[in-house]
């Protein structure tokens, strides 16, 4: 017999942690092979955790209600010898002896003394129980450990490559460095160097507030808490600044108008203005790429694909942020599809973490809501979000070959929030007006 610890698997970018909801199998249960263990609700999104292995239960390390971070173990099942290997081929690809991804090998720990162990996983990087109690017996610190290039599954660090890492170390070689540790920790194989932001940083602390007689006190559910935190976390990070521009969608409404009938008895879909704005936005971030990029320390990363967030309200007047993966190799009839699909999904709680994650910009539609523009917040590690007011009957001037004329035009706001670190107004005020422009020029006898 051997044992196994489940851990809680990496569920998508920037998801960190998981509340359990509920436990499918309690102790002693036996388990088949992608049988639901659990239930959790991860950054909006409720999935369940399945079991890559057969066996049994044997133990559970958490409780209902209980917010666990990544990587963490969560549960012991108990399996016959040998039936990992052959209840999970396809993930353990990679020839290195690193475990499949979401599962440790309780049986490593025999093979080496498990001592004080003062290396952690983290969000980024997993490291096996072996790997921790070699770095702590050689004396390999954080930062070194996370400096090393794993060759494992997901580039997690291997057995090898820790000894390989030891024997370089004390033979005098400069070992190979992880391009996240590059990315992310500075090595420091001499004392550890103070950031020097760290003593000028002042902890802002909110506000008591008091109820008074008659007040209502309404508790948080988990989703407004990690809205909150995370809104405030963008706030932090990124120095804020809007460019706001007016565009006239005339002839989008036109078209629209012409055509929804038709489109909806040919396609089965409702075209709605969304995926015209999206379309619009991916032209416009092909002719500026450095819109569509992270910040990872001082380090830039532009972006290959263009996945574009879509903000929607649920019923439960919370904010849920589904994302169209390579939304540029769509057409419109494509994208009006996936747009239908992901809102209708969000609102019905459908939707699997992956479809929240990985989003590389982000559209709000603050005039579904009667709002002429807003001012978003970037929906981090984007560098910038876009909002689009209500389109409005508008008394514009036209110029024309007989003299300037004033007409009724359909008209919104492009409000474009970008993160001045990286965005200068040059940039960000181009891109919106690029996208404006898009909107204007659209075609009122395209054909779809």
């Amino acid at each position: 017999m051997a044992q196994y610890e489940l851990v809680l698997p990496k569920m998508g970018e920037s998801v960190a942690e998981a509340t359990i909801i509920k436990w499918v199998k309690n102790a002693g249960d036996s388990i088949d092979t992608d049988e639901s263990v659990l239930e959790i609700a991860t950054d909006k999104v409720d999935s369940e955790v399945p079991s890559p292995v057969s066996g049994t239960l044997v133990k559970t390390l958490f409780n209902e209600g209980d917010v666990v971070k990544v990587g963490a173990v969560i549960a012991i099942i108990e399996t016959e010898a040998g039936s990992a290997s052959a209840s999970a081929p396809s993930i353990a690809a990679s020839p290195a002896p690193a475990a499949a991804p979401g599962i440790k090998e309780v049986e490593e720990k025999a093979l080496a003394p498990v001592a004080a162990i003062s290396v952690q996983s983290s969000v980024d990087r997993f490291y096996s129980p072996l790997v921790k109690s070699i770095a702590s017996s050689e004396g390999i610190s954080q930062s070194e450990l996370d400096s090393i290039a794993g060759s494992g599954s997901e580039g997690r660090v291997t057995k090898q490559d820790i000894l390989d890492f030891v024997a370089n170390k004390k033979s005098g070689k400069a070992p190979a460095t992880s391009a996240l540790a590059a990315a992310v920790v500075s090595e420091a194989p001499a004392a550890p160097k103070a950031a020097p932001a760290a003593a000028s940083t002042t902890t802002i602390q909110a506000p008591v507030v008091t109820a008074n007689n008659g007040d209502e006190i309404i508790e948080m559910d988990r989703m407004r808490k990690l809205i909150a935190d995370h809104m405030v976390m963008s706030k932090h990070v990124s120095p804020h600044v809007t460019s706001f521009v007016e565009a006239d969608v005339t002839n989008i409404v036109r078209w629209r108008d012409k055509v929804k009938k038709e489109f909806e008895k040919r396609e089965g879909e409702k075209i709605t203005f969304t995926p015209i704005f999206i379309e619009a936005l991916v032209k416009a971030i092909k002719d500026f790429p450095m819109i569509n990029i992270s910040l990872n320390g001082t380090q830039i990363i532009k972006r290959k694909n263009i996945n574009i967030g879509m903000a929607a309200a649920l019923p439960s007047g919370n904010l849920i942020v589904p994302v169209i993966k390579n939304a540029d190799q769509m057409n419109l009839v494509g994208l009006t599809r996936t747009v239908n699909d992901l809102a209708n999904r969000a609102r019905a709680n459908k939707l699997t973490p992956d479809e929240i994650s990985g989003g590389t910009y982000t559209l709000t539609n603050v005039g579904s809501f009667g709002n002429v523009m807003g001012t978003p917040i970037i929906n981090q590690p984007q560098v910038a979000i876009m909002a689009v007011g209500a389109i409005r009957k508008m008394p514009s001037v036209i110029e024309t070959p007989e003299g300037d004329m004033i007409a009724i035009r359909h008209k919104m706001f492009l409000s474009h929030s970008y993160d001045h670190r990286v965005v200068d107004g040059s940039l960000g005020g181009q891109f919106v007006r690029r996208v404006a422009d898009y909107l204007e020029n659209f075609d009122v006898n395209r054909e779809f």
